[in-house]
């Protein structure tokens, strides 16, 4: 006799927004400003150092996951490689134009690249790679493990380089796969639908998981400071780099990664599951990315944050971060800043019959 499925696990409706991935969104994008607003402080405070290490061994790999749930492995018909222009390839000339202008005025003279993406740019650029090549990786067998290998082999070729981040693309490129994969499951019906006895059992373990990293970073910061950990979690250098030239050096990057595997399930876990306040604000992420760098930017270089400082600053800095957050999730933000972020150029493409 057949059983009929059980409702438990149904998908959700495609086009239905589930509220879970949306405070993901926001709470992921809230400590990605959280991290460039302490920056200065680390190398001067180890609490804020420790405050940087917990926050990187997971922030950015979750973003990135949560970029991937939500691309598509199919073919891209029209409508998808108009949205790579105008979401992607746009607003990185436009942001990078910006920025170089930024730059020229405070160096005295004309400065123009749009090679080495200007900080945060860098995502832009490795999302457009990440698009167009998951239809290529959905065909293989094993895309986690062999974007895993990519990861893991691309550190030890130095000529890879930061030109079009490259280099972060590649190294980030598991988490994009891990979000698309957790998308191709029942996981999310099954956690929305989880009784809350079971919520509450496994949100312990992932509080415990997130604890056991805090105190482990907490128990000797400059030994972490030593083995140059923070550059291992910014998935960005060669591991010659910064210091690690033995054969061994592919197991920094592979024991990051399956850190970060952990830490993300466990932080989906802990993501509120209903409707919250900030539910809303998480679909305005890309404006959140590209203009927190603009606030962050003048307080970094007027020198405040330069020096031994207060850990009260530490603390004001998260909070100014979670309000920067907030301020550019708002609607009124959207509707001044969309030219910029999602332009939409129309007059850029040619008509359907053409093409």
């Amino acid at each position: 006799m057949s059983v009929p499925a059980t409702p438990a696990v149904a998908r959700p409706a495609a086009g239905t927004r589930v509220p879970m991935w949306d405070n993901a969104r926001f709470i992921a994008i809230t400590l990605v400003v959280v991290g460039h607003a302490i920056l200065k402080l680390i190398a001067e405070s180890d609490t804020a150092y420790g405050v940087y290490l917990f926050v990187y061994a997971f922030h950015v790999p979750v973003f990135v996951a949560v970029a991937g749930y939500f691309a598509k492995a199919n073919p891209p018909g029209v409508k998808q490689l108009k949205r790579i222009v105008t979401d992607l390839v746009l607003p990185y000339l436009i942001f990078e134009a910006i920025w170089s202008a930024i730059h020229s005025l405070r160096a005295g003279w004309v400065s123009v690249d749009f090679v080495s993406p200007s900080w945060t740019l860098w995502f832009l650029l490795a999302l457009i790679v990440w698009r167009v090549t998951l239809p290529y990786l959905a065909l293989l067998r094993f895309p986690f493990l062999i974007s895993v290998v990519v990861s893991v082999a691309c550190g030890y070729l130095p000529g890879i380089g930061g030109t079009f981040a490259l280099d972060r693309t590649l190294a980030l490129l598991p988490f994009f796969v891990l979000g698309w994969k957790l998308r191709q499951l029942p996981l999310t019906a099954i956690w929305l639908r989880a009784s809350a006895r079971t919520v509450w059992l496994v949100r312990t373990g992932a509080i415990a998981i997130f604890g056991a990293l805090a105190l482990v970073i907490a128990l000797d910061v400059p030994l972490w400071r030593d083995l140059k950990v923070r550059r291992v979690f910014l998935y960005e250098q060669a591991y010659p780099e910064f210091g690690y030239d033995q054969w061994w050096a592919g197991a920094l990057r592979l024991g990051a990664i399956a850190l970060a595997v952990i830490l993300i399930i466990a932080f989906l876990t802990l993501v509120p599951r209903r409707t919250t306040w900030f539910s809303a604000l998480g679909q305005a992420t890309m404006y959140v990315y590209l203009l927190h760098t603009f606030v962050l930017y003048p307080i970094r270089e007027s020198g405040m944050l330069d020096g031994p400082q207060s850990d009260l600053l530490l603390v004001a800095m998260i909070l100014f971060s979670i309000l920067i957050a907030v301020v550019l999730s708002q609607p009124f933000v959207r509707r001044i800043f969309r030219p910029l972020v999602e332009p939409r150029a129309r007059w850029l493409f040619a008509d359907r019959g053409r093409t």
